[in-house]
């Protein structure tokens, strides 16, 4: 029977349209089967042997592959746009801790569009409470609404913002992360502290002002009762820092740093709840050291350039994606002594170093969080 089938496949292939009306009619009463079956098998063959259209693929190689999935998870898993930024200046430091890599290997790395990049690593993406926002209602008269009166191009006018490590209950004592980004430059730093009283946000942000490579000129926050108090006003006061706020229930006004609040806070951290006081002077320790460097040196990040509306439509441009370092070297309003510092820091660092300790902070970190939540339970 299989002999019958391939003759008269190879008969149907070259035959004309007559001819293979007769060829069909036979094989129907050979085989006993309806005519489209006969007709799908004898072009099952011809169909196999159809080239695939399109170009043929060219970045598919397992080597190429882990190259762009190692440096993906390093930089916790950036779109392909940023990865792709990126891949320059990371590719010294990666032969550095993983071997040299063949030429072919590093052409393609250069020539690899990001759509291409977030095809390859599409299989390898995994596809996160309640608000704790407590409103500080007595001094919003005080304190604007911020609406144009920043000039957001020259560098020293923030976003603030608070995000609370309390796991799924507010009651009682825990941690918090204080997070303030600069608008022009996107440089971002973060500090822990205990509770929301006025005396440990102050501390925090002093600290902040210290870290930070240009003078803080204004100051946005929310609504919440850690920013819009007495002490905090009393602070910027002196030291001619303008203070605003956002439009209450309006997170898009802070849109800037509620985006880190994701990246360089919950994606490092998490959901838990730290209720233990030790936590706040090691988590300190990892936002100062390696979560600053890495994040403003070596971590890309898109800014918003124009925005228009055309129909039903809000069409929005960005510019090419540029880490706050970069945009900090670009400027022109920071001193060159500033920038002469940074540009010897940074030539110091390797991203695949500060990951490593960052992870090795975070186990400790992560230990200490682990075994409050044993003794919680032996003892409940």
């Amino acid at each position: 029977m299989e002999l019958i089938i391939n003759n008269m496949k190879s008969q149907y292939t070259v035959a004309n349209k007559a001819r293979k009306s007769e060829l069909l009619d036979q094989a129907c009463q050979t085989l006993s089967m309806h005519r489209k079956s006969v007709i799908r098998l004898f072009n099952r063959t011809t169909q196999a042997k159809r080239k695939k259209p399109g170009k043929k693929k060219q970045y598919d190689s397992p080597e190429l592959i882990k190259v762009l999935k190692d440096i993906w998870f390093v930089s916790d898993q950036i779109c392909g746009q940023r990865l792709k930024m990126v891949l320059p200046e990371w590719l010294p430091f990666y032969e550095k801790h993983h071997g040299n890599l063949s030429k072919e290997i590093k052409a393609q790395l250069q020539s690899v569009s990001s759509a291409t990049i977030n095809r390859l690593l599409k299989p390898y993406r995994l596809h996160p409470k309640f608000c704790t926002t407590k409103p500080g209602s007595l001094l919003k008269v005080h304190i604007p609404i911020k609406t144009n009166q920043w000039d957001e191009s020259i560098p020293g006018f923030v976003e603030a913002d608070t995000v609370a490590h309390c796991g799924d209950s507010l009651s009682g004592d825990f941690m918090w992360s204080l997070t303030v980004s600069d608008i022009a430059t996107c440089w971002t730093e973060n500090r822990a502290i205990w509770n929301k009283g006025a005396h440990g946000v102050i501390n925090a942000i002093k600290s902040i002002q210290e870290a930070l490579p240009f003078e803080l000129k204004g100051f946005d926050s929310d609504n919440g009762s850690e920013f819009l108090n007495r002490h905090l006003m009393r602070y910027f006061a002196r030291k001619s820092i303008q203070m605003t706020r956002s439009r209450p229930y309006h997170k898009n006004d802070n849109a800037h740093v509620e985006q880190k609040n994701w990246t360089h806070v919950r994606q490092l951290l998490g959901y838990h709840r730290y209720d233990n006081m030790k936590l706040v002077a090691l988590v300190n320790n990892l936002y100062q050291n390696e979560v600053s460097l890495f994040n403003n040196h070596f971590m890309p990040n898109f800014k918003l350039i124009s925005k228009h509306r055309e129909g039903s439509k809000i069409i929005k441009k960005h510019d090419k994606p540029q880490t706050p370092y970069q945009r900090v070297m670009a400027s022109k309003q920071i001193d060159r002594g500033i920038k002469i510092k940074l540009a010897i820091v940074h030539k110091q660092l390797d991203p695949f170093e500060l990951q490593q300790s960052i992870q090795e902070k975070l186990s400790v970190i992560n230990k200490l969080v682990n075994l409050d939540r044993k003794q919680k339970r032996k003892a409940v």
